[in-house]
């Protein structure tokens, strides 16, 4: 359960990071900018998966995850 949690917060961070570049620089890369309901709300998703992933590396690093 502790690799799970790992796993899915590292993706998370990587698509948060990716969600950013992608705002400030125009690129396309990430799945952030993809998802045509999140028209207009890209940075506070990429923002959003920024936490996610600390939250879910937190849960993984605390005794209960595993």
């Amino acid at each position: 359960m502790k690799q799970l949690l790992e796993v899915l917060g590292f993706v998370a961070g990587v698509q948060g990071v990716a969600g950013l570049v992608s705002e400030f620089t125009d690129w396309d890369w990430g799945v952030v900018h993809r998802f045509g309901f999140l028209d207009g709300y890209e940075l506070f998703a990429s923002i959003a998966l920024l936490v996610l992933s600390g939250a879910l590396f937190a849960a993984a690093e605390s005794g209960k995850a595993g």
